[in-house]
């Protein structure tokens, strides 16, 4: 066991894990913006944050596939399918935090918010500002861990449970893509080129699904409570069954990540 968690593989994991809470927190962003009632500018700042993690996830990617370079001889695909394993895990773990960052990060969202609006949109100032002893000093006292009290006025009647799987199986394929085009390589050695190149086929087409199918549906909530025709309280249960949503995606990965390697395998024979 030793032997598979490396130095190399914990690093991969550290920012797996960043990635998934940075993208797990992004929901606060919507959720701030109709706080404060300025959801255009929660909206650049969320597309900021997405941007970004999209980074993050390139910059993995080619340390993630060193590690199919680096396995073993004998019983490489068992030795890398415990690694790739251990890294779903770590994007599982990296929700989990961010669900326990999300009040805390409301409120800092909401006054950076207002200080992108004073600071006429500049991102740079805005940067500027936040890293400044004064504002990390009063970020602190924002600090404010999830309480049961938070979910009081939750009713599942208000949770369109459609939304709640199709994003779950959506993260769930995004989570996976990378992984399973690198593992399909292991499957068909012979088409390695081909099934590594897929992965961002695969989330590409889970972003496009996302944009299409997930995102308008909150963003519509978020206006709803700005101008006034919606609660605040439907938009947060709503944030609250995505943030859920994506944590159990996370979890449904580890099942589809072998059968997702394999039809990945077997698709490439078609492109060759």
């Amino acid at each position: 066991m030793l032997d598979i968690i490396t130095a190399k593989l914990m690093y991969i994991a550290i920012f797996i894990f960043i990635i998934h809470s940075i993208e797990t927190l992004a929901y606060a962003v919507r959720l701030s913006g109709a706080r404060v009632k300025m959801i255009a500018s929660a909206l650049s700042l969320f597309n900021i944050m997405v941007m970004f993690s999209r980074l993050a996830n390139m910059m993995q990617q080619p340390f993630t596939g060193s590690l199919i370079d680096t396995a073993p001889g004998s019983h490489a695909q068992e030795f890398v399918a415990t690694q790739f394993r251990f890294l779903i895990g770590a994007s599982t773990v990296g929700t989990i935090f961010g669900m326990l960052l999300l009040p805390t990060f409301i409120a800092l969202f909401s006054r950076a918010i207002i200080h992108l609006s004073e600071e006429k949109g500049s991102v740079p100032s805005l940067v500027k500002r936040l890293f400044s002893l004064q504002y990390i000093k009063r970020g602190v006292t924002h600090f404010n861990l999830p309480k049961f009290s938070y979910l009081k006025d939750t009713k599942m009647k208000d949770i369109p449970i459609r939304l709640f799987f199709v994003n779950m199986v959506i993260t769930a394929i995004y989570t996976i893509g990378v992984l399973s085009a690198l593992y399909a390589a292991l499957l068909a050695p012979e088409r390695a080129s081909t099934a590594i190149m897929a992965s961002g086929l695969i989330n590409g087409m889970a972003t496009i699904l996302l944009v299409i199918f997930v995102d308008p549906k909150v963003s519509v909530v978020a206006d709803e409570v700005v101008n006034g025709r919606g609660s605040y309280q439907k938009l947060k249960n709503l944030s609250l069954m995505m943030v859920s949503s994506r944590l159990l995606g996370t979890l449904l990965a580890q099942l589809f990540f072998i059968p997702g390697a394999k039809y990945i395998a077997w698709f490439t024979q078609f492109i060759v």
